[in-house]
């Protein structure tokens, strides 16, 4: 293994923050050439530090991996927004919806993660989640709040709260929402019994 002297390739250069799809948020510490098979390969060394993970991947396959570099602050913005929208929940079975909720995880997208973590958002009032959709919504959140995190510069938690700050304004999701669903059928009621 040679460490390249020039570190950028593809508008990619060590130091940065990029998206692996797969992987979420990593870091290129640095650009290499290694022999596999006769070949000699140039490859990106990204480091997953909370996973503690250090991938290599060949420079000629960046693209077919979808490898890209994070969201700009107005793509972080629409994810932000799209978490306050409603929940579009198909009527599927669940294991179908789970298949389209991994692969929207693992695709890399901003906001089709931010989809997921809407479509996955269980607050206090309502029902419990099961266990495999607690997985696919802790995964998604984990993807969405490092990338808001690196992005924006903050710290994972200040990350995870400024998403569920936002999820907090979803529609039919807060407490003073579903206060005033409850004094509304009560006002029904007693027009009704009027």
């Amino acid at each position: 293994m040679v460490a390249k002297k020039s570190q950028q390739r593809l508008g990619f250069k060590t130091g940065e923050y990029v998206v692996y799809p797969a992987h979420g948020v990593g870091m290129i510490v640095s650009i290499e050439e290694q022999e596999v098979a006769g070949l000699t390969l140039e490859l990106f060394v990204i480091s997953f530090e909370q996973d503690k993970l250090t991938l290599r991947v060949p420079v000629a396959k960046i693209k077919s991996v979808g490898m890209r570099k994070l969201a700009e602050e107005d793509m972080v913005n629409q994810a932000l927004h799209t978490v306050t929208g409603r929940a579009r929940v198909k009527r599927t079975m669940w294991s179908r919806r789970a298949q389209e909720y991994e692969a929207k995880i693992n695709s890399g997208d901003l906001i089709a993660i931010s989809e997921v973590v809407r479509d996955l958002y269980r607050s206090e009032e309502q029902p419990e989640q099961s266990y495999s959709e607690r997985q696919l919504f802790e995964q998604a959140m984990d993807r969405m709040s490092r990338e808001i995190s690196a992005v924006n510069r903050l710290t994972l938690t200040e990350a995870v709260q400024l998403i569920e700050k936002n999820l907090a304004k979803s529609p039919k999701r807060t407490k003073a929402d579903a206060g005033d669903a409850a004094d509304a059928a009560d006002a029904s009621d007693e027009e009704a019994a009027a």
